[in-house]
């Protein structure tokens, strides 16, 4: 059986969760970063029929869902518009985020800490530190950047769908004459 209009609502699916992530996130975090690049999608065709699966680097995840601190407690929004506790967490006796992974993202951004008593400017590292150490107590929040755009997408998923199945039945309907 033909599936071409299938496989196209698939794709146009899966492009339109894509762009409404990467427009989240380029609201959230200001355009070009990494996790945007990475987010992509394709269309697999196996024995038991489509899927589309969606792609990013790792830490995608931890952006969207958020990650609850040994303190605070972080959630989100899933893409039933549920709000649910980060299944990602830091635990009491886990390392802090490494200071010279936090010290780069510092001086790219051009943040500068300042010494409480005296005011003077402190180094990239210690500031990195203080960052890495707020960051396990507190988690970091979840942007939900992707459960919004899937959500928004599955709502009208069904109802699409169903138009394109129809067209690809009527494409594959053919007619013999019986004399």
């Amino acid at each position: 059986m033909k599936t071409k209009n299938i496989e196209a609502y698939l794709n146009s699916f899966g492009k339109q969760v894509v762009n409404r992530a990467k427009g989240n996130l380029q609201k959230a975090k200001g355009g070009g970063t990494a996790l945007e690049k990475s987010i992509r999608f394709e269309v697999v065709t196996d024995a038991d029929g489509f899927s589309v699966q969606f792609y990013m680097v790792d830490y995608g995840a931890f952006q969207d869902k958020g990650v609850s601190g040994y303190e605070n407690k972080q959630s989100f929004k899933n893409y039933k518009n549920k709000v649910i506790s980060s299944p990602y967490s830091f635990k009491r006796g886990t390392k802090i985020i490494p200071p010279g992974i936090l010290a780069k993202w510092i001086k790219k951004k051009g943040i500068k800490g300042r010494d409480k008593k005296s005011g003077r400017f402190i180094s990239h590292l210690s500031l990195a530190f203080i960052i890495g150490r707020k960051i396990k107590r507190d988690g970091i929040k979840g942007l939900s950047f992707f459960q919004k755009p899937l959500g928004l997408g599955m709502k009208q998923f069904g109802k699409d769908l169903l138009g394109a199945i129809a067209e690809d039945i009527t494409d594959n309907i053919t007619t013999t004459q019986v004399n």
